[in-house]
C-alpha cells in the first residue's frame, strides 16, 4: 500500500491544521502558475504589493483563506538564486500546499506526533521557521513539514517532544522572518526524509518532479475541501 492509500484510509482521523477547518465555503482556491496570466504582472519582489495582492483576492471572494499549489510549476521562485540549478535550470514544482491566512494563527497537529527536527532557514525566499513531525499510522511512519512559521515557534521546541493530536503546537509567520513571503503555510507530507533534519525540499526541478511526487503525495487529505 502507498503512502496516498494509507493516508485516504485513515483520513477521518484527521485533525483540523487550522481553527475554523478549511472548506469549500470559506477557502479561495489560488493559482500561482506559470499559466495563469496574472503572474505576468506581478512584481515577485515586492513583498508588499505581494502581500496586498494575496490577501485582497481572498477578501474579495469573501473567503478567509487561500489554498494550493501542490505540483504547481510557479513563476514565483525565479526571484531568489535559492531556486536555481544552474542557468538553464530551476526548482519551480511545488511540493506541498500554502495556506494562505494571517500572521499569528495557530496551527494544529493533525495526528499524534513526535517533533522530528526544526530549523530556522533564514535563506531569502526559504522557509524561515520551520517545524517537522513524525507520525505512525499503523506501521507506516511518515513526516509533516510545517514552513514560514514565527520566530516563537521554535521557543519551546525540541527533538522527541510528544505532540498531541489536536495541539496548537506553531503559528503562521511574517515578512520578513518566515522567509520574506506573505504570511501562509508551507504544508507538506514526506514519507522518506532521505537523511535530511530541519528542513526538506518544498521544490524541485521538471526532471524531479516524479521521484519527489512518489515522496511526497497530496496533502489535501488533510483538509475538508471536497476533493
Amino acid at each position: 500500500m502507498t503512502l496516498t492509500d494509507t493516508l485516504a484510509l485513515h483520513k477521518e482521523e484527521f485533525s483540523p491544521l487550522f481553527q475554523p477547518d478549511l472548506t469549500p465555503e470559506n477557502t479561495l482556491m489560488m493559482d500561482f502558475s506559470v499559466h495563469n496570466p496574472e503572474m505576468k504582472s506581478i512584481d515577485f519582489k515586492d513583498i508588499e504589493g505581494l502581500n496586498r495582492f494575496v490577501f485582497k483576492k481572498i477578501e474579495k471572494a469573501g473567503k478567509i483563506y487561500g489554498y494550493g499549489g501542490y505540483m504547481e510549476d510557479r513563476e514565483i521562485y525565479r526571484r531568489s538564486p535559492l531556486f536555481s540549478i544552474s542557468p538553464q535550470e530551476a526548482r519551480s514544482i511545488h511540493l506541498g500546499i500554502d495556506v494562505w491566512t494571517p500572521a499569528g494563527q495557530n496551527v494544529y497537529a493533525p495526528l499524534n506526533a513526535t517533533v522530528h527536527s526544526f530549523a530556522n532557514n533564514a535563506n531569502y525566499g526559504d522557509y524561515g521557521p520551520t517545524i517537522i513531525l513524525e507520525h505512525q499510522l499503523g506501521e507506516t511512519t511518515f513526516y509533516t513539514l510545517y514552513g514560514h512559521l514565527s520566530l516563537e515557534s521554535l521557543q519551546n521546541i525540541k527533538k522527541g517532544k510528544v505532540i498531541e493530536k489536536g495541539e496548537p503546537f506553531c503559528q503562521v509567520g511574517n515578512f520578513p522572518v518566515n522567509g520574506d513571503w506573505p504570511p501562509h503555510l508551507h504544508f507538506q507530507v514526506m514519507g522518506d526524509m532521505n537523511g535530511k533534519e530541519g528542513d526538506f525540499p518544498g521544490v524541485c526541478s521538471k526532471k524531479q518532479e516524479m521521484d519527489y511526487r512518489r515522496i511526497c503525495p497530496d496533502p489535501v487529505v488533510f483538509f475538508s475541501l471536497g476533493k
